[in-house]
Formats: C-alpha cells, structure tokens, sequence
C-alpha cells in the first residue's frame, strides 16, 4: 500500500503542541458533566437487535470544531456494515468524552439517569437481555494521556494509570457480560498517535510506542481474561511498520498523519472520517 503524506503535513509541528493536547484533549467534551443525549427512537420499534456503544471521546465519534458524534464514528461504521446482513439492527452509543475507568464506572465526566456510563449500560442490557447482540468498548486512554505535561511523562502517573487500567477494565467487561450473556463484547485497543512527534523529536515518539504498547497489551490482558474480544485498532493504523515511504517518512506516521488530525494545525489525536472507518473496519472484522 502508498501512502503518501499531503504537504501541508510535512511542516513542523512543535512537539510541546502535540504532547500538550494528551492533557488538552482528554476532557474535551466531558469537563462540564454535558447530558448524555438519549439516541433518536424513530423507527427503533421495528428493531431486532440491538449494538450497544460505550467508551471514551473515540467511542464518541469527536472531532475537533464539530463535537461528539453519537451516531456517527466507528459506531455508526459498525453499524452500516452490520445492516447489511441485519437491517433491523438499531446503534444505541452512551459514549462520553473524557471518560476514563473511574468515571465510566462511577459517573463525573457526563450525567446519566443512572448516575454513570456504566450503570446505564447495565440498565439498558437488562431491558434488552435477549436482543442485544454487540458491545464494543473503547476506554483506557484517559487514564494515561493525562500523565503528560508538555513534553515530560510522568512515568509514575503512567504505572499508576496502568494499574487502573488494570484493575478497572476487567471489571466493567466482566459487568457487561453477565448483564447481556448472549451479546459480543467487543473491547478495542489504541492507535498511537503520538507517533506524530517524529518530525521533531523521535526520542518522544519512541518513548510513545513502548506506553502505547503497554496500554495495548494490558487491554488485550482483560479481554482475554473476561471471554471479550478484541479489535486490533492499532494494526489497522499499522502502528508498528516502520517501513520508510519514498519520502523517507515512517509508513506508521504517515497513516497517523492521514487519519488522525495529529498533523494539522488542530494536533488533535482523535480520528478523521478516515480514521474512524479504519477503527470501524477493525471492530467489524473482530466481530463473530
């Protein structure tokens, strides 16, 4: 595959600007406890079967100048693919930017009639024990991201997000299978795309892969342990080829670069439209 990468993406990009969004971006959305907006029920009566979306700002569909996007995202590319098959299929996304495992759990980042992105997930797959055939789970990311501060790592932050990680994600996918037994979990892992700070400081960039690579393996760690599958979102942002392009820039940084708004004068980590459908394409083939 060529990947090629646009001009205008080829510029500096100062590496405190794109360390600085980690703790930026984080509470994007989520600071100001926003309602979690109850889904459209136009034409949910005929539905017959049910996808279940949870997680953090890229369950969410953010982006940046336009919001979360409920209905659209990697959810909303789930389901375009699914109804194929099934086109009475119906998206039900209670994601909430800024969340992490202790507010997913415990409520604080977006307000829920039941208190927490959890507990509300738990309601919703009781009512709909028989007919919900997917949950996928995007969550993790806040729990570390937040330990940069521009462009220092607090690697103490990091063990401890870690150990959250941890501790935490094996809880709520254990919650969410007894609540719907009959349903996929679905739990996605990360691209990395601070792989972006190779245009000015590759020392960063590396030191990017080996925390990515952490979180990665500690999310694959519980779903294993919980009977959850996973999508291998950072295979399909090919973020271990290193493989040099004609223009001497990593394959991996590249595709950061055309998926993520890392490149662009937003350096915002969360996924175009492109990079959305890739994640969407990752959770669609980890899907039974």
């Amino acid at each position: 595959m060529k990947l090629t990468v646009p001009r205008r993406l080829r510029a500096t990009v100062p590496v405190g600007r794109i360390l600085a969004t980690l703790a930026l971006t984080a509470g994007l959305a989520g600071s100001a406890l926003p309602a979690q907006a109850a889904p459209a029920e136009a034409g949910t009566e005929n539905a017959t079967g049910w996808y279940l979306a949870l997680g953090d700002s890229v369950g969410a569909g953010y982006q940046p100048g336009a919001g979360d996007d409920l209905d659209g995202g990697y959810p909303g590319g789930v389901l375009d693919a699914l109804q194929g098959t099934d086109p009475k299929l119906r998206l039900r996304n209670l994601s909430c930017s800024g969340e992490d495992l202790a507010t997913i759990m415990q409520g604080g980042r977006c307000a829920y009639d039941e208190g927490s992105q959890l507990a509300q997930a738990l309601v919703f797959l009781r009512a709909h024990r028989h007919t919900t055939g997917l949950v996928t789970l995007t969550i993790g990311g806040n729990d570390v991201r937040r330990c940069v501060r521009g462009t220092t790592i607090d690697m103490a932050c990091i063990s401890t997000g870690m150990a959250n990680v941890s501790q935490r994600l094996p809880q709520v996918l254990t919650a969410l299978r007894q609540a719907a037994p009959r349903a996929q979990v679905v739990v996605t892992n990360y691209y990395n795309p601070y792989l972006a700070a190779w245009f000015t400081n590759r020392t960063v960039a590396a030191q990017s892969q080996v925390l990515a690579a952490m979180l990665n393996a500690v999310i694959a760690g519980a779903a294993t342990a919980t009977g959850a599958t996973s999508a291998d979102v950072a295979t399909a942002f090919a973020t271990s080829d290193t493989t040099p392009l004609s223009n001497g820039v990593p394959t991996n940084v590249a595709m950061v670069c055309q998926l993520t708004w890392m490149c662009t004068p937003a350096a915002d980590f969360h996924p175009n439209d492109a990079g959305y459908a890739v994640v969407a394409g990752a959770v669609t083939d980890a899907v039974a």
